[in-house]
């Protein structure tokens, strides 16, 4: 048995189903293995940013490591923005990356980069396969470090001619799983009392409570003590946002009608969220408001959040732990008319074009007619741009991993690679991308990889020639537009050259029948949508918006 072999049997024995990535020459006796063997499938892609996309979606997904393989070199300085992708996302994916034989070299440094170093500030481990007989420790350690709390990115060098060495007597190691430590029952006793000395606590829902078994027992709390929520960007559909107690969404860290509800609240408890996500709201020293951190992990403490009682354990065991506390007697009478009151406003605000038929259309319109189309289970991904928001804020999801977006790197190009994979997971549900022009060309040739895989996927490209969220922030720092527009190509020829058809909307009302039909067809489906973010600036900048901060807040006792 080869080094190559054995690696291939370890990978089989974490479970591995799929590798993604663009092999090369330093691979090949690694692919040899892999075809020899036929138990993992091995997925080209047609760029290695779109095979690392799609092994961190893989991870995100289902919770076990996704696997990605790239050669040395550019190859897998190819994998630097997927690694932080994962890393910041908290999706376990495990990289390889092939290299030179490492005993001898007979093309000096062609090619040579330090690729182990070059991951050490990106992953939670990174390492060089130095001898045949280290495999299977090395395979079963970074499959370890990615799946646990908190998840991430892990690296594996397999040099040509490691991969090439004799190995005898080597055996695997037993897949071992662990369970996550109980939060000591006098802090859950303490979070019970501060939560029954508030007026007016607020839940917020993170990312982190995608995982595990969280989703059950955070509905549980909700429904049991009738504690308003809202969630993260990341966190939306971990309790159905058709739930009567649902507040919104934090798309924004502040100045907008939500952060009006928050600002009103005396205690947060943040279930999920850390920092590496965009913050959902702001803390200030000398705030009265107290704080509840509740995670897998300890809070890191910066300048935006520093909780006053951290509940370290399993979420779902902490979660319905402290809602048996809450029910050992009656809860005091929240004054929850606050938050009703900022989450009309908001959802008066948000909805205030969702039914404008203006046509280059409007994002706030196609968001509405996306969730009226889309199925309760269906599946969107989102690239990174200015439609983000507008999903976050007006996208109501029922379930959680129903809207896949990137709120910790924030990256362009990721939302096509995560529709595949979301379809390749979930073959009888509907999927779509949506995407901005900006990104959708960074990682476009992938279209070629969902036709030659046959999945039946929609690609929405929202179309207007520019880097739309960068012009936002211009516009917004009052600085003339300059440098953000670009060209497109005609996209429904671009469609048509992959062999898919390529549609381009003229109205509303015919990207609504256009949706629909795409969603019900087979194979990818490609809908150039020209938009318009005109009213952004007004929409979004809130605190421009003349309106009364206190408008929701009763007047004092005897005014």
């Amino acid at each position: 048995m080869k080094a190559a072999d054995l690696f291939v049997k370890a990978l089989e024995n974490e479970g591995v189903e799929y590798i993604f990535g663009v092999p090369g020459e330093e691979n090949l006796g690694l692919v040899e293995s892999l075809r020899a063997s036929g138990k993992i499938r091995l997925i080209l892609t047609r760029h290695e940013q779109g095979a690392g996309f799609m092994a961190a979606t893989y991870g995100r997904l289902t919770g076990k490591p996704g696997v990605c393989m790239s050669t040395l070199g550019p190859g897998a300085t190819n994998l630097v923005t997927p690694a932080a992708y994962a890393q910041l996302g908290a999706m376990p994916m495990v990289m390889i990356t092939g290299q030179k034989p490492v005993n001898k070299s007979k093309q000096g440094k062609f090619q040579i980069v330090d690729v182990v170093d070059m991951m050490r500030p990106l992953t939670k481990y990174t390492r060089q396969v130095n001898h045949s007989g280290h495999v299977p420790s090395i395979i079963r350690e970074a499959f370890r470090k990615a799946a646990e709390e908190r998840p991430g990115a892990a690296h594996i060098e397999l040099p040509e001619d490691v991969a090439d060495a004799p190995v005898e007597g080597a055996s695997l190691f037993e897949v071992v799983g662990q369970r996550i430590p109980q939060a000591e029952e006098r802090v859950l006793e303490k979070a019970a009392t501060m939560l029954r000395k508030a007026r007016r606590p607020l839940l917020l829902v993170g990312a982190g409570a995608n995982r595990k078994r969280a989703s059950a027992a955070l509905t549980r709390l909700v429904d049991q003590t009738r504690m308003i929520f809202f969630n993260t960007q990341m966190g939306k559909g971990i309790i159905d946002e058709r739930h009567p107690l649902y507040l919104g969404t934090a798309a924004l860290s502040d100045n907008d009608y939500l952060h009006d509800a928050i600002d009103m609240s005396d205690l947060i408890i943040n279930v999920g969220h850390d920092t590496i996500e965009k913050p959902p709201f702001l803390m200030r020293p000398g705030d009265s408001r107290r704080v509840i951190h509740i995670n897998f992990f300890p809070a890191e403490v910066d300048e935006v959040y520093f909780p006053h009682l951290n509940v370290i354990g399993d979420i779902a065991s902490s979660v319905d732990r402290l809602v048996d506390l809450l029910l050992r007697e009656p809860l005091p009478a929240w004054d929850d008319d606050v938050f009703i009151c900022a989450r009309d406003k908001a959802r008066q605000n948000n909805a205030g074009y969702a039914r404008d038929d203006r046509f280059p259309i409007l994002p706030q319109r196609m968001v509405h007619i996306t969730r009226e189309v889309m199925p309760d289970d269906g599946i969107v991904t989102l690239d990174n741009g200015m439609y983000k928001i507008w999903f976050a804020r007006n996208y109501h999801v029922y379930g959680h991993n129903r809207l896949l977006l990137d709120n910790a790197l924030a990256t362009m190009g990721a939302g096509l690679p995560s529709a595949m994979v979301a379809k390749m997971l979930h073959p009888d549900r509907k999927v779509l991308a949506v995407c901005g022009d900006g990104g959708f060309m960074m990682n476009s040739q992938e279209l070629e990889t969902a036709v030659r895989l046959g999945l039946d996927l929609v690609v929405v490209v929202l179309n207007d020639g520019a880097y739309g969220m960068i012009k936002w922030k211009q516009q917004g720092l009052g600085f003339a537009e300059y440098g953000l527009d670009y060209g497109n190509p005609d996209f429904v020829r671009y469609a048509e050259s992959f062999g898919i058809p390529g549609y381009r909307p003229d109205s509303a009302s015919s990207f609504r029948d256009i949706l629909s039909g795409a969603l019900a067809g087979k194979g990818v489906h490609l809908i150039d949508l020209p938009v318009d973010y005109s009213l952004n600036h007004e929409l979004l900048n809130m605190h421009l918006v003349a309106r009364d901060r206190t408008e929701c807040i009763p007047a004092p006792d005897g005014a």
